[in-house]
């Protein structure tokens, strides 16, 4: 039998064109994507097979297939600090991205997180994310890590208002907080189809902020201002939260099913010595003196000051002095006794815990001015330190994060640090001066206690005796009993309190209380709001 077949020259012809670099492989990923891509169906992730190193957990897969199938792209990722709101946001782009959906993204970040972001979305999810460093980046890159303080400002702004972004992630968005600011007005400015929004804190001090935030996301969802105050104030938290949850998804440690290592907590007085505690007194009758310059915020600021380092208080004292803002007589006789302190009580106990630890350890103060004196303090004794603040460059908060996991035994961090960078290599921090606002103080812990922590965090809370700080420490945190109950529902309660600010209700207890009685008494009722 004989067969008659006849070749079509023109196939032959395109055969013989074939790019014979290309594989099977990329053949077969080729022919996935348009099959994912043609797919009707949302159910199920797409993109997990792709990250097969890529250790995820339930809660995490949960709340991208929860953004994707039933929130349309926008949401607010408000899990509890230390649960990976980065890795499920680096999820929901990826799979977005496998579907032919999204191409370019922006993502805008702290200054000092960009390299750790881009980073992040490279080794884990395969992103061809890059730290924005150079103009050119906007139109040469499809996947852009900046932070929004750059991304902003000319020429930068005009390029990014140019280009419509398949999706825009804002990290550490609680910092839009304020409708009334630039970076507000900028971010509301920016066009895009999908938007992450990623907080531990959605509130801080006032359910505003919320509202705020979701009118990024969606406009008009809660209405207008006084329409959301009315509906919290006519329906009851119910009946916002039923709202709410239609745009923010907020997972909590004990709903995680995880293991997590133990949290404890050390309430650490310290007492002054006679003459730490002369300089104290006497800044705290200038303050109670209407005709002293040294009244009002300005008295409280000193005497915070005053409990954290004499270094801190003096900077104070010599701006007011060359401001005109105090006396120059009360000036001298505030630095004669100042020239009398030779010893930091607070940093002798800070010492000692550093020394008996074989841990690394991380201490937060609230003053530059103590964080340089520290670090001088602890040379001294043999113990090398790296400092951390706001004020430095992306490329030196880097360099001193390295240093800190490679070579220094602690680092002496400002506000800086609660947010954004991981800590787990370290489980011991030291709450040098607190913070009056809880949700901060959750921050700085969280940078330790968080996914892939082994240990046991040990959490030392600095109060001295007799001050504001006992105050701030027997009365606030410790009656809140805030750590035992890692805060999982204080934005909620902070929602359901009269006051608009927790700083700014401590803040008018201390100045206006005539007596630490009085000041007993106020704190103690917040509290009990609190609780």
């Amino acid at each position: 039998m004989t067969l008659n077949i006849t070749f079509e020259q023109e196939w032959d012809t395109i055969c013989d064109d074939l790019n014979t670099t290309a594989s099977w492989d990329q053949f077969f990923l080729a022919y996935d994507a348009e099959h994912w891509m043609s797919s009707p169906s949302f159910e199920g992730l797409m993109c997990e097979k792709h990250l097969p190193h890529l250790e995820l957990f339930p809660h995490q897969e949960k709340t991208a297939k929860r953004v994707i199938e039933e929130m349309d792209g926008k949401a607010i990722l408000a899990d509890e600090v230390g649960l990976g709101k980065t890795i499920e946001a680096g999820l929901i782009l990826k799979e977005y991205m496998v579907r032919g959906l999204v191409k370019s993204a922006l993502i805008l970040v702290p200054a000092s997180l960009t390299g750790q972001w881009a980073k992040e979305l490279n080794e884990k999810f395969y992103i061809p994310a890059v730290a924005q460093k150079k103009t050119y980046v906007w139109k040469q890159s499809d996947i852009v890590v900046a932070s929004i303080d750059t991304a902003k400002r000319p020429p930068h702004r005009d390029l990014v208002f140019d280009r419509e972004y398949d999706m825009i992630i804002f990290d550490e968005a609680h910092k839009l907080k304020n409708s009334k600011t630039k970076n507000y007005e900028f971010a509301r400015s920016l066009k895009k189809k999908f938007c992450l929004m990623l907080t531990a804190t959605p509130v801080q001090n006032h359910p505003s902020e919320l509202y705020h935030l979701i009118n990024l996301l969606k406009p008009g969802l809660l209405g207008s201002m006084k329409e959301f105050q009315s509906l919290f104030k006519d329906k009851g938290e119910e009946a916002v939260k039923h709202v709410i949850q239609q745009i923010m998804v907020r997972n909590k440690r004990e709903e995680t099913g995880l293991t997590w290592t133990n949290r404890n907590v050390h309430s650490t007085y310290v007492r002054f010595t006679d003459e730490e505690q002369a300089f104290y007194n006497q800044l705290e009758e200038l303050k109670a003196s209407k005709a002293s310059g040294i009244h009002g915020f300005t008295g409280l600021t000193l005497l915070r000051e005053a409990c954290s380092s004499k270094e801190a208080a003096y900077l104070t004292l010599k701006n007011l002095y060359n401001k005109k803002e105090i006396a120059k007589e009360e000036y001298e006789k505030l630095l004669q006794t100042l020239q009398h302190i030779q010893t930091n009580s607070k940093a002798q106990k800070a010492l000692e815990i550093i020394q008996n630890t074989e841990d690394k350890v991380v201490l937060f103060t609230e003053y530059r001015a103590t964080q340089l004196y520290l670090q001088w303090y602890f040379q001294q004794h043999g113990i090398i330190s790296v400092p951390f603040r706001g004020g430095f460059k992306r490329s030196k908060k880097e360099w001193m994060q390295d240093l800190f996991k490679s070579r220094a035994k602690v680092m002496i961090a400002t506000e800086a640090a609660g947010e954004g960078i991981n800590l787990q290599f370290s489980s011991t921090i030291i709450n040098y001066d607190l913070p009056w606002n809880p949700m901060r103080l959750e921050q700085r812990i969280g940078r330790l206690h968080r996914l892939g922590q082994t240990k046991d965090v040990e959490v030392y809370n600095f109060g001295v005796a007799g001050t504001v700080d006992e105050h701030i420490l027997a009365l606030l945190y410790e009656k809140i009993t805030l750590f035992e109950n890692v805060i999982g529902e204080l934005d909620t309660i902070l929602a359901s309190t009269a006051y608009s600010s927790i700083e700014g209700y401590i803040a008018d207890a201390l100045d206006t209380s005539d007596s630490r009685r009085e000041v007993e008494v106020k704190l103690h009722h917040l509290s009990e709001l609190i609780q």
